[in-house]
């Protein structure tokens, strides 16, 4: 098959951690003091969130590389 799953995943995943990491570092950190005890939750969400579409992108490219037919040739050894 032509697509695989993890392809729109990732970068589902990458584009809404990227927004929201941005978002985090962006925004007032007294609303962290009120709202959440001081913790950046929509910096460290956005780092998770893009940690997680790179590893589904970062399998893409890995599977697309070894799926390759010249790759998985063996090497001609009769020389």
């Amino acid at each position: 098959m032509g697509l695989d799953i993890r392809l729109p995943i990732g970068v589902l995943f990458s584009v809404f951690g990227l927004i929201l990491a941005i978002f985090g570092l962006l925004s007032d950190p007294s609303l962290y003091v009120r709202q959440s005890l001081g913790i950046n939750v929509n910096l460290i969400w956005g780092l998770v969130l893009l940690g997680f579409g790179s590893t589904m992108l970062l399998l893409v490219w890995v599977r697309a590389r070894t799926s390759r037919p010249d790759a998985r040739k063996a090497p001609d050894l009769s020389k």
